[in-house]
C-alpha cells in the first residue's frame, strides 16, 4: 500500500471512481455518494443565503466525500497491485512477426494479430511465440519467465502432456512446429492481463448475496431514518437534513461496504502472485469451501522419482558383490532410477563410477519389449531389470549351463513380493546365469506433506491420492502419506466417476491435471487446476491454470481460497459489530434535547451533540482506512475447523469491531473539542 507507484495513481483513480456510472455497483457507496451530493447542495444554499453552523456542516461535508473517496481509494489499490503486474506482462506481449506456413509448404511473415486459429507457424530459436497454440512438430526448450517469472527454460514437445504453448515466450533452441489454437485478442496472455487488472473480476456468488444484504439493510435504514422528522415534530423539536444524513450514514454498513470489492480483488491477486490464474473469483471461492481434495501420487505426495534404498542379496551373494553389480549396469542409465543406483552403492561401500571405456563395455539400454538394461563386458553379462524379465533371461541363458536352483528363485520373488508390498518397486539384478538379489526402488514421500494432509484433515478436507500404481502399492503410499483415501489404477473415467460421487453427497471437488486424459476430470472439478506445461485441452477445462506446474500448489490455493472468505467474514463481522457502537454515540446526542432521560445512554460522555455527530463521521472514514492493509493482505490463514473459527473471528473481530468505536470516537471527540471544531 506504501508502493508510490501504486499509491499515487490510486489516489487519482479514487476522485475517477465518483462517476455513478463506475460507483453504482456498489449500492452503499452509490448512497453515501447521493447524500453527500444532497447536504454539499444545501451546504451552497445555505452558504449563499447566510446560514448558521457553516463550519460544522462544511466538516460534516467534508467526511461524507472523505469516506466515498477513501472506499474508492482502497477499491484503487487492490486495482494498481494488479495492473503493475499487468505491466510486466504487457512486455511480454509485443507485435510479433509469425512465419506462418502457406499450402504450398513455403512460409510467409505476418502480424501475430493477423493469426488465426488453426494456423500453423514456424518458431526459430531466438523467435518470440506469437500466440497460444500446441507443438505439432519438433522440440526445443523455450523460456517461459514473462509468464512465470521462472529463468530457467522448460522442454516443449510434439505429443504428450507438454505440447502446449504460450503466445510471449521465447524459444531458446531448435525449431518447433506450432498450429495455433487461440483467436486474436483472447489468448493467454490477454486473459491474464484483463484479470490482473481487475476489469474481467465477476462477483462471486457469496459477494453477490453479500452485495444484497447490505443494500437491503441500506434500504430498510433509509426508510427508519426516513420518518424520524415525525417523532422529532411530535416531541415538539426539528433534526436538520444533514443531522440526518449523519445519522443513516453512521447506521449503515460502510464499512465492509466500502472494502467489500477490494477483498474480492486482492483474493485474485494472491493467487497471480502466487503464479496462479484464476479465470473467475468463483473458482478462488469456491477453493475455500472444498471438502474433497483429489491428488496424484507422483510429483505432488512423492518427489516423483523412485529412489534406490537398499540391495537385497539371495543367499550365498554378499550384499557388496550386488551393489558393485547394480552400479555397473547403471552407469549409463541416465534416468533418476539409475542415478540414485549409483549414488547409494557410492554411499554404503564406497563403490566409485569407472571409466568402461578402456574395458571395451558394451551398455545395454533399456527397452520397453526387454525390460531390462544393463553392460556387457569381459565376458561378464550384467543386467538389472523387472524380476520377470530378469528371471527369463537368466534361465534361459543358464538352460545350457548350471540351471539356477529353485531355491534361489523362490527367495528371489519372496524378497520382490515383499517389497511390492511394502509399497516399492523390486529391480532384479543378475551376472550371467547368477541371481544376485534385489534393489529395492521407493518412492520417497515429500517431507512435510503428512503434517500437511493433518492440517488439512483438520480444516474438514478429505485428501484422496490418485495413482497408477496396482491396490497394494496405492495402500501402502497412502498410509505412509496419511491420506484419508486412495483411488489405485486411475483411469479417466475412474477420475470423473469418483467426481461425481463426491459431488452427489454435496460436498466440492478440486483436483489438478495436466493431460488431455485429464480434461474430463478437470471440468468436473469444482476447483480444476491444470498445469501450464499441460495440453491445451487441460488448459481450457480447467479453471485455473498453475503458471509453475508444481501439483502440490493445489494445498495452497485451498488456503487462499479459505483466507478470502476468512477475510469477508471477519470484516463483516468488524463492521456489523462497529455500527452496533457506533449507534451509541450518535443517537443519544441526537435527541438528548427533546429526551433528556437519554443521558443516561451517553456513556462515552462525548462533549456535545455537534461534537459527537462530527467525531461519529470521522471515525466512520478512518476506520475505512484503517482497515485498507488487512483488507489487501488478507486475515491471517489458520488450519482449524469451522466452528473454532467462528468463535475466534466473533472473540477478534466482533468484540474488537464493538470496542474499537468507543476507544476511536472518544479520543476523536477530545482531540474535536480541544481543537473547537465542533
Amino acid at each position: 500500500m506504501l508502493d508510490t507507484a501504486i499509491l499515487w495513481p490510486a489516489i487519482g483513480q479514487a476522485f475517477r471512481k465518483l462517476d455513478p456510472r463506475m460507483l453504482w455497483h456498489n449500492p452503499v457507496m452509490f448512497v453515501v455518494e447521493i447524500v453527500s451530493v444532497l447536504t454539499t447542495i444545501l451546504f451552497l444554499r445555505d452558504l449563499a443565503t447566510g446560514g448558521t453552523h457553516l463550519g460544522f456542516a462544511l466538516q460534516i461535508n467534508i467526511w461524507l466525500w472523505f469516506t466515498v473517496l477513501f472506499a474508492n481509494f482502497a477499491e484503487a489499490v487492490a486495482e494498481g497491485r494488479g495492473k503493475a503486474q499487468a505491466a510486466s506482462l504487457r512486455r511480454a506481449k509485443t507485435e510479433t512477426m509469425a512465419h506462418r506456413l502457406r499450402a504450398d509448404g513455403g512460409t510467409e511473415s505476418i502480424p501475430a494479430t493477423s493469426l488465426r486459429q488453426g494456423d500453423i507457424v514456424l518458431v526459430a530459436a531466438g523467435e518470440i511465440i506469437p500466440s497460444d497454440g500446441e507443438v505439432i512438430e519438433g522440440v526445443a526448450s523455450v523460456n517461459e519467465a514473462a509468464i512465470t517469472g521462472e529463468s530457467a527454460p522448460v522442454i516443449r514437445e510434439a505429443g504428450g502432456d507438454r505440447s502446449a504453448v504460450t503466445g510471449g515466450t521465447q524459444v531458446m533452441s531448435d525449431i518447433i512446429k506450432v498450429r495455433i489454437t487461440a483467436a486474436p485478442g483472447s489468448t493467454f496472455l490477454d486473459r491474464m492481463i484483463a484479470l490482473v487488472e481487475g476489469a474481467a473480476r465477476q462477483k462471486t456468488p457469496n459477494e453477490i448475496a453479500l452485495n444484497i444484504l447490505l443494500a437491503g439493510m441500506t434500504l430498510i435504514f433509509v426508510l427508519a431514518v426516513a420518518t424520524i422528522p415525525s417523532f422529532a415534530t411530535y416531541a415538539g423539536g426539528s433534526l436538520t437534513v444533514l443531522v440526518l444524513v449523519a445519522l443513516f450514514v453512521t447506521l449503515i454498513p460502510t464499512t465492509i461496504g466500502a472494502l467489500l470489492s477490494a477483498i474480492g480483488i486482492a483474493g485474485m491477486d494472491r493467487l497471480v502472485r502466487f503464479n496462479v490464474l484464476a479465470m473467475s473469483g468463483r473458482a478462488v471461492e469456491a477453493a475455500g469451501d472444498v471438502d474433497t481434495l483429489l491428488l496424484d501420487k507422483t510429483g505432488t505426495i512423492t518427489l516423483g522419482n523412485r529412489q534406490a534404498t537398499a540391495f537385497l542379496p539371495v543367499a550365498g551373494v554378499d550384499a557388496r558383490e550386488l551393489a558393485d553389480a547394480a552400479q555397473l549396469s547403471s552407469l549409463s542409465d541416465e534416468t533418476p532410477e539409475g542415478r540414485s543406483i549409483v549414488v547409494l552403492a557410492k554411499e554404503l561401500y564406497a563403490l566409485r563410477g569407472r571409466e568402461m571405456a578402456h574395458l571395451g563395455a558394451h551398455f545395454v539400454a533399456f527397452s520397453a519389449q526387454t525390460r531390462m538394461s544393463g553392460v556387457d563386458l569381459d565376458g561378464r553379462q550384467i543386467r538389472k531389470g523387472a524380476v520377470d524379465s530378469v528371471l527369463a533371461h537368466v534361465l534361459a541363458t543358464s538352460a545350457n549351463e548350471r540351471p539356477v536352483a529353485e531355491a534361489v528363485v523362490r527367495e528371489l520373488r519372496a524378497i520382490a513380493e515383499r517389497i511390492a508390498t511394502s509399497g516399492g518397486t523390486p529391480l532384479a539384478v543378475a551376472d550371467g546365469h547368477r541371481l544376485l538379489g534385489i534393489i529395492h526402488l521407493k518412492d520417497i514421500i515429500k517431507g512435510g506433506i503428512k503434517e500437511r494432509f493433518s492440517e488439512l484433515r483438520r480444516m474438514g478436507i478429505r485428501t484422496v491420492m490418485i495413482t497408477g500404481d496396482n491396490p497394494m502399492t496405492a495402500a501402502a503410499i497412502a498410509a505412509e502419506a496419511g491420506v484419508d483415501d486412495f483411488l489405485a489404477q486411475a483411469t479417466p473415467e475412474a477420475k470423473l466417476g469418483l467426481i461425481r460421487q463426491e459431488q452427489g453427497q454435496g460436498k466440492l471437488v478440486a483436483m489438478c491435471g495436466d493431460g488431455t486424459n485429464d480434461a474430463p476430470a478437470l471440468a468436473q472439478a469444482d476447483v480444476g487446476v491444470a498445469m501450464n506445461t499441460g495440453t491445451m485441452a487441460a488448459r481450457e477445462a480447467g479453471n485455473m491454470v498453475d503458471l509453475d506446474s508444481d501439483p502440490t500448489k493445489l494445498i495452497e490455493i485451498v488456503e487462499i481460497g479459505k483466507q478470502l472468505l476468512m477475510t469477508r467474514g471477519a470484516l463483516t463481522t468488524f463492521s456489523i459489530a462497529n455500527d452496533v457502537a457506533k449507534y451509541f454515540a450518535i443517537i443519544p446526542a441526537m435527541f438528548l434535547a427533546f429526551y433528556p432521560q437519554l443521558s443516561a445512554l451517553n456513556i462515552m460522555y462525548l462533549s456535545t451533540p455537534q461534537s459527537a455527530i462530527l467525531s461519529a463521521i470521522i471515525f466512520n472514514a478512518l476506520i475505512i482506512v484503517a482497515l485498507i492493509p488487512l483488507a489487501l493482505k488478507g486475515v491471517a490463514y489458520r488450519p482449524i475447523g469451522a466452528a473454532s473459527l467462528l468463535r475466534r473471528n466473533l472473540l477478534v473481530y466482533g468484540v474488537g469491531g464493538l470496542a474499537a468505536p468507543f476507544v476511536g470516537i472518544k479520543v476523536i471527540d477530545m482531540l474535536v473539542t480541544a481543537l473547537g471544531l465542533a
